[in-house]
């Protein structure tokens, strides 16, 4: 098989400004091609770092983030003020404290504060937990709802899902990748684009999904997998090991080519001796 890209960071801070230059590229990139960017960014403690990161004033002034779009790879079936949810995560870390209030959907810009990037309001499009909530409608409405938007504002690839420019993911020590997770239903390349999915009991937080088909990670322009820390490196020697069956990792997808797995020296150290890696 064509092996994907693999980069090897010193530490940390290492990982976390190599990621911040490929977000950079892949937008600079995505905005020559067609004049705007769109992003699934990540949830988890993976990409903290690299948030933090972009939202300084030295990285943010790199970016044009008036034609960025920002998307979410997955979610989990929560009020968007809760502990768990991925939107909190970046509106509190990488938009700023009041990026995602209902005073700025009307338009207005997604940050006040000193740090966070200035995005506008309108080009934030959280999965709508929120609205599904209130109306009773279940995952599988606020999955509907997000798969249209998608649809909508995306332009279709080959494989007929929507493309985004650049797709952030993370892989779980499980092999998860979004909240698709070994045996699921999502791995069946006919179903929707955006599904509901059940709360994981092997592993935490146990609330109901939402999540990215594996379709649309092959419809990127660009797919970037952060993995940090020891307890990764058995999911790494996995997923580049013998070729594992996707049922059991879902993570094997995305070792292919045209992406670029960003791993620290800890995961890393799952690794076979035999791949060509960047350093």
């Amino acid at each position: 098989m064509a092996e994907p890209r693999i980069v090897i960071a010193d530490d940390p801070d290492d990982q976390a400004e190599r990621a911040a230059g490929h977000v950079v590229v892949a937008i600079e990139a995505a905005l020559r091609r067609r004049g705007r960017a769109d992003i699934a960014l990540s949830g988890g403690s993976t990409p903290v770092a690299l948030y933090r990161l972009l939202a300084q004033p030295g990285w943010r002034v790199r970016v044009d983030w008036d034609r960025v779009h920002l998307w979410f790879g997955d979610e989990r079936y929560v009020p968007p003020d809760h502990p768990d949810s991925n939107l909190l995560l970046v509106e509190s870390i990488l938009l700023g404290t009041s990026a995602y209030s209902s005073q700025t959907r009307d338009g207005a810009r997604g940050t006040s504060g000193p740090l966070g990037l200035n995005v506008p309001a309108s080009h934030i499009h959280p999965v709508p937990t929120q609205e599904a909530i209130a109306q009773g409608g279940g995952p599988a409405w606020a999955a509907e709802r997000y798969a249209a938007e998608l649809s909508a504002e995306l332009p279709q690839a080959a494989n007929g899902a929507p493309a985004f420019d650049l797709i952030l993911v993370g892989v779980g020590p499980d092999g998860h990748i979004l909240s698709i997770f070994p045996g699921s239903l999502t791995l069946l390349g006919t179903g929707p684009i955006v599904a509901a999915v059940p709360a994981p009991q092997h592993i935490g937080p146990h609330h109901p999904r939402l999540t990215l088909a594996p379709r649309l990670l092959t419809a990127a322009a660009d797919v970037l997998v952060l993995v940090a820390g020891a307890g990764k490196a058995p999911v790494i020697s996995t997923v580049f090991g013998p070729p594992p069956d996707p049922a059991a990792c879902p993570a094997v997808l995305l070792r292919r080519e045209g992406v670029t797995w960003l791993l620290d020296r800890s995961a890393a150290a799952g690794l076979p001796a035999t791949l060509a890696v960047e350093r």
